[in-house]
């Protein structure tokens, strides 16, 4: 009773609580957060219930009642996905009795006169919504709220609330959650909702929103003729609403039927394209947006269905409407009047999204659609407004075709591109910024694309002279110019001979990205990262046996500057963030460096300077005490491949640095990416790896039990077993009653996969990859007097390969590393594997079928074959 008393006094205070909070004064705030703490902790379903009727008491100041609402939503959802399933489960403990008057008083608040309380009651609603509904709970939920629709005296506030909360409710939850007839209800209600009849604007716009939200939900209601028109006709009748908030919300409703429900749109193509048209050309701007969004989405969706047909004999299925092919004549010119629309200053913010930028990324959409159509249509344009003294016409020329160059055959292009490079170049003198930063881009793309040596070679002195005096221009023009460089640089990665072009530029080119990677005035844009990006292509495409000598110079210098580093004054954790970005930057180059020379002739250059660059790797490891560097980790991984077996001496120091890596399984990628690197030392150091072999592979097998570790780290675990067991051979024996039931345990996991699901398919694709490579490196390793300890393994691992044989999802890379498997097994076990192969006869079959695959598999697989065909016959 006492304590009854005690949690309702507390209640009672809770409005003074909530207002100290937010008090000025920070020890009356530190008490009151303390306070609240305490009463969540002591008696957490009292505390929400005392929240929600502090929300829903109009007579409680709106302060107390804003904050009392953010706890309480915050009580019940995180960011964090092992928070959130916290804050599920206690929510799902509470008192039924308690929650029912929670849930009264959330519905209560939407009655509310203060708009805060109503829009956080809706919000909340549908977070309680999103834990009960999918469990079978509050199942009158949906029907409570279309009362509050349907009732003679609702106020339109009340409406707003009510469809903002079923507009949140559809967003938080699935489609499978909801009967059809409830679907129906919602649909109605929220139709109704936008009516013209409706005359509240508020009502009207929470009703466009809601729609938005609960249209994954219609697909019945689509695939009805009679439920689609009404639809599409309230949407089209509210896209042209007086209210400008209304019209967009109506274009968002139409950007995303056009995304779920493109095969119902043919009969309304004509009436959209009018309202698309009459937007574009005069109505606001956040409205003609989502007018010129709708013609990219049905981009999209042409796109893929293209992609899904090409080389199938359906390739005119009736579902490909080619809406953009037939509304291209009116279109593109359309789109063209918007490159026109610039702000001044645009190319000043990387973030700037208006309709001039959202023109020309819908007229590239279009040129993949529709390829070489496209081109007679934008050229014209491009002609006339090039050489005009008006900047926005000849920014816009520029523009339009940067935009199309991706989608047209090169036939069509190369022509255009050849006349058009001497003007661009030009171009580069321009006295507007936003035409250079523009022709810049273009340049970019037409080397990203159209890079081909009769193009380039004979205007190479020329495209150099220009980019690198551009790379001295204003940082957003200079970042765009060092873009271009690297996609002029990566044309060349594949050039067969023994000379590159590019080695006579090389110093120039180097020197002008090392300044403008050192600019002052790089602050607010991506220069230093670009100039970084384009100096690690230059290095991957250079040709060593000509330029290892400025390759050497360069990793000194890049060491000298990674060296100052350390020096930096850092004040604050922004000085932290640079300090942290500007070392991940030099030690990416740093890395590039170390895998170009240690795969050549110059790999003496590593060796020199091999302490050295340890030192700086760990050095930038003890700058960051919570957790451990990705890119000196990657760097590390390719010094270890470059060394070798004298990788080992830096093992000692390095350990520590390794571990916490491998530990730090909330930030996966840092995982991840250490596991890669214990394979990288693996192959390095061989059997040198074992004193550390004990801690690393606890460590490893902590992580995959832990439920918290990110699922992609899975495969590259499993492959890092394969890797130990290599390099440390038939000393993995200790390990196999610890590794054995992970890897069943994942092969299990396997079959409940959902095969409807892509990321699913392309995860159990992984997963699987892994598997193998584990069995493989273990079989290898402990190949010899030791292999029969794998025996007891065998009749699994052959059950789970037929699995992985029977399974259409399964990719190349899968099959090989299967294929690889069955090779390593008969190999090891030799006469052992003889019963097995005979009594599991799938690999006929599988062998068979490899034989029509790629080189690689077939050359895995004849090798697999000759193995097995070893054991089977000795």
């Amino acid at each position: 009773m006492e304590q009854r008393e005690q949690a309702f006094a507390t209640a009672m205070d809770i409005t003074q609580i909530l207002l100290a909070a937010q008090s000025p004064d920070a020890n009356l705030r530190t008490a009151a957060e303390s306070n609240l703490t305490q009463f969540q902790e002591q008696n957490l379903p009292n505390f929400l219930l005392s929240l929600s009727v502090e929300l829903s008491n109009d007579e409680k100041p709106p302060e107390s009642r804003r904050l009392a609402g953010i706890i309480l939503k915050n009580s019940l959802d995180a960011k964090d996905s092992a928070k959130r399933e916290l804050l599920t489960q206690q929510w799902v403990s509470v008192d039924p009795s308690i929650k029912l008057k929670i849930k009264e008083s959330l519905l209560v608040t939407l009655g509310s006169s203060v708009h805060d309380a109503r829009h956080t009651s809706s919000q909340v609603i549908a977070k309680v919504a999103s834990i009960e509904i999918p469990r079978r709970e509050w199942q009158d939920l949906i029907a409570k709220l279309l009362g509050n629709m349907t009732s003679p005296g609702a106020s339109a506030p009340l409406k707003q609330a009510t469809l903002e909360a079923l507009g949140y409710v559809c967003e938080e939850i699935s489609p499978q959650h909801l009967e059809q007839d409830q679907v129906n209800a919602v649909l109605t209600a929220v139709v109704q909702g936008m009516n013209q009849t409706e005359l509240s604007p508020e009502v009207r716009l929470a009703a466009a929103k809601a729609l938005y939200n609960a249209l994954d939900f219609a697909e019945s209601n689509f695939a009805n003729e009679m439920e689609r028109e009404y639809i599409m006709k309230m949407v089209c009748g509210t896209a042209v609403s007086k209210e400008v908030e209304i019209r967009q919300a109506a274009f968002e409703c139409l950007v995303a039927i056009a995304s779920i429900y493109y095969s119902h749109l043919d009969p309304h193509m004509q009436t959209i394209f009018n309202l698309t048209a009459n937007a574009v050309k005069g109505d606001e701007e956040s409205v003609a947006l989502q007018a010129v969004e709708f013609w990219s989405a049905i981009c999209d969706e042409e796109i893929a269905l293209q992609d899904e047909y090409e080389g199938s004999d359906d390739g005119n299925s009736t579902i490909h409407f080619r809406f953009i092919e037939k509304a291209l004549p009116s279109l593109v010119p359309m789109l063209l009047e918007t490159l026109l629309k610039q702000e001044e200053d645009q190319d000043q913010d990387d973030n700037v999204w208006n309709i001039s930028m959202s023109g020309g990324t819908c007229l590239g959409l279009i040129a993949r659609t529709v390829g070489d159509a496209i081109v007679p249509l934008v050229m014209p344009f491009v002609e006339a407004n090039i050489t005009k003294p008006d900047w926005h016409c000849r920014e816009a020329a520029t523009f339009a075709f940067g935009s199309i160059l991706e989608g047209p055959s090169v036939e069509k292009l190369a022509p255009l591109v050849q006349a058009g490079l001497d003007f661009l170049l030009n171009t580069m003198n321009d006295s507007n910024s936003q035409v250079k930063d523009t022709t810049a881009w273009t340049l970019g793309r037409i080397f990203e694309l159209l890079h081909s040596p009769v193009i380039i070679n004979s205007k190479l002195p020329r495209i150099m002279a220009v980019l690198l005096e551009s790379s001295k221009d204003v940082p957003n023009v200079a970042e765009k110019v060092c873009g271009a460089i690297y996609f002029l640089a990566q044309g060349y990665e594949y050039v067969d001979s023994m000379s590159s072009v590019l080695t006579p530029y090389l110093p120039n080119v180097i020197a002008a990205l090392l300044n403008a990677a050192d600019r002052a005035d790089t602050t607010h844009s991506r220069l230093r990262a670009s100039a970084y990006e384009a100096l690690n292509e230059i290095v991957r495409v250079s040709n060593i046996p000509e330029t290892s000598g400025i390759i050497g110079q360069l990793l000194q210098e890049i060491m000298r500057r990674l060296n100052l580093t350390f020096d930096l004054h850092i004040l604050s954790s922004g000085d932290k963030e640079k300090q942290s970005d500007l070392q991940a930057l030099l030690c990416g180059v740093l890395q590039v460096i170390i895998q170009k020379l240690s795969s050549t002739d110059a790999k003496s250059i590593i060796a020199q300077t091999a302490d050295q660059l340890m030192v700086l790797f760990l050095r930038v490891f003890a700058c960051h005490s919570s957790t451990v560097h990705e890119e000196a980790m990657l760097a590390i991984g390719a010094l270890a491949y470059a060394t070798g077996p004298d990788f080992v001496k830096y093992m000692p120091n390095f350990f520590t640095y390794l571990e916490a890596g491998l530990q730090n399984y909330e930030e996966y990628q840092v995982c991840s990416i250490s596991v890669g690197v214990v394979g990288d030392i693996c192959r390095a150091l061989e059997d040198k790896i074992l004193p550390f072999c004990d801690q690393i592979m606890t460590v490893l097998l902590k992580d995959l039990s832990n439920s918290m570790l990110n699922r992609s780290v899975k495969p590259p675990i499993f492959s890092c077993f394969g890797d130990i067991a290599l390099a440390i051979g038939e000393n993995f024996e200790k390990y196999l009653p610890y590794a054995m039931p992970m890897l069943q345990g994942a092969a299990e996991l396997l079959g409940t996969l959902d095969q409807s699901d892509d990321d699913m398919v392309d995860y159990g694709n992984q997963l699987r990859r892994g598997i193998f490579e584990a069995y493989s490196g273990m079989l290898q390793g402990i190949k010899g007097p030791k292999a029969q300890l794998m025996i007891p393994y065998t009749t699994h691992l052959l059950q789970f390969t037929e699995a992985v044989f029977r399974d259409r999802s399964r990719d190349e890379s899968v099959t090989k590393a299967a294929v690889a498997v069955l090779g390593d097994l008969a190999d090891t076990l030799g006469a052992s594997s003889k019963d097995l192969f005979q009594t599991h006869l799938f690999h006929v079959e599988f062998l068979r079928e490899c034989l029509d695959m790629d080189e690689e598999v077939r050359d895995t697989a004849s090798w697999a074959q000759g193995m097995i065909n070893q054991a089977v016959v000795s």
